[in-house]
Order: C-alpha cells, then structure tokens, then sequence
C-alpha cells in the first residue's frame, strides 16, 4: 500500500504533493514501483496534528480519486475518518476506507456496509492532537487486539463485507508498546483477519536507532520493521517508499523459494 498525502502538514511528505499535478505524478510513481493499493489522505494525523474541516478533505482528495479512478490502474483506499468524506470517496471511485479511529463512529460502519466497501480498523488511544501526551496500558497486546477485535466484530455484524486489521503504531503508544505490538502481531493474526502494519518512516525506528534523523532518512529501518511484520503474518503495508519496500519482498521470497527463484531466473 503506497501513501499519497494530500496535505501540507504530514510527518514525512507534508507538502510535496499538494499539487493536484504532483500528487497524480507520485501517484503514477507508486504504481510503477510495485503498489498495488494507494492510500490517499488529505488530513494528517500526526502526533499534535489538528483537523482539518471535512469540506477541506473533500477538496484536496476528491480531484486526486477521480483521476485515478478513471485510469482504473490501482486499487484505491481512502484515509479518513469522517464518514461523508469516505461517502463522498466511495462515489469518485474508491474501493476501499481505511479508518485511523478503527470504526467508532457507526455512521462510518453504515456507509462502508452500503457501498460495499472493504475497511481497515486501526487502533488509536486519544486522538491525533494528544495521542502522544501520556498513553498508557496494562497489557498493550491485549488491549489493543480485544478493541480490534470487537470493533470487527460491529462492523461485520453492520453489514461491512471485510475487514483488515492494524495496530496503529505510533498511535497513542510508547516505544516500549510498539515493541510489544510488533513482536505479537502472530497471535492478532491467528485471530483469522488479514492484519496491515503501518510502521513507515515513523518515529519508532530513531528511537530504536536511538540517532536523530529526517523522517526521509527512516526507510531502512521502516523495511526491517515491516520483514519481521512478514515473519509475523502481516498480509499488507502501508508505505511511503514503495519501490525500496518492492525491492526487499523481492528478494526475501527470491531466498525463502529458491527453486522458484531459480526457475524464474531460468526463464
């Protein structure tokens, strides 16, 4: 899943595709590199970050899913959590919501069962502008994995045809808690739903590294996050650089079928 922020203020590309011009060619860069979704925002939801009016949404996004929708090149999702802008995506021609507030509204479950609509559920303590103020867990894994749970559970039971899973790292967590997150996504796996990890370029990895850098200077570390994701059953990520990501897969599947590889190289 590559992203495409249409924002201003994101943690990693905030600006660089504001553009309608720039977005539709980074768009078309992603799919080139090997996406096979592209998850389009148009509010960021950083740490700190404040709302931004549905209506805003709508006019940074809207032109972005129409295009694309048209070429009928990519599967596209919508990154929202305000139902009448996932409403409003659905009709440009989105096929998929991905939901940082993991369905808590129900008027998000309503739309999503109406237009048939594939949704991810991302867990999230607090919100955006606080989440990061003082998060706090007894059982991180627990917690996190009996809220994703339950919020499927509502959605399938409103009629959502299918949901995929993500822990929201980064989200209203510690770096002690995505640790935790990480290293148990098998047991949110087990649980029988497809899970996506979203660890790109975030703030986890300088901390692991324990050096300061650049959000853009993070890709390494965000590809060995997401391999060990690979390890742990994760069916999807959620990243910015979408060739480097390609790259990685390619070769961690050319290493764990060799004889497939061979032939291929054979052919």
């Amino acid at each position: 899943m590559g992203i495409l922020n249409i924002t201003p203020d994101s943690f990693s590309d905030g600006g660089n595709f504001f553009d309608p011009d720039k977005a539709i060619t980074q768009a078309h860069h992603l799919i080139e590199d090997g996406a096979f979704v592209l998850d389009i925002g148009g509010e960021s939801t950083r740490p700190g970050a404040t709302p931004v009016p549905a209506e805003e949404e709508l006019r940074r996004v809207l032109p972005i899913i129409e295009a694309l929708a048209q070429e009928g090149k990519v599967v596209i999702s919508i990154d929202s959590y305000k139902p009448q802008v996932v409403e409003a995506a659905l009709k440009a021609g989105a096929h998929w919501v991905n939901d940082i507030s993991g369905g808590r509204n129900p008027e998000m479950l309503a739309v999503c069962a109406h237009y048939g609509a594939p949704l991810i559920l991302m867990h999230m303590q607090g919100e955006p502008l606080t989440m990061q103020a003082s998060p706090h867990y007894e059982d991180v894994s627990q917690e996190v994995y009996d809220y994703l749970l339950g919020q499927a559970d509502k959605a399938l039971k409103a009629g959502v045809p299918s949901v995929m899973l993500d822990v929201g790292i980064g989200f209203g967590k510690r770096l002690e808690d995505n640790l935790k997150l990480l290293q148990n996504l098998d047991k949110l796996v087990a649980q029988g739903f497809p899970v996506l990890l979203g660890a790109s370029r975030k703030r986890t990895i300088e901390l692991i590294e324990g050096i300061k850098s650049p959000a853009g200077e993070r890709d390494a570390g965000s590809i060995a996050l997401h391999l060990y994701g690979l390890t742990k059953g994760v069916a999807m990520f959620r990243v910015h650089n979408v060739r480097a990501h390609h790259q990685a897969l390619s070769v961690w599947r050319a290493l764990e079928k060799p004889s497939h590889a061979s032939d291929e190289l054979k052919g």
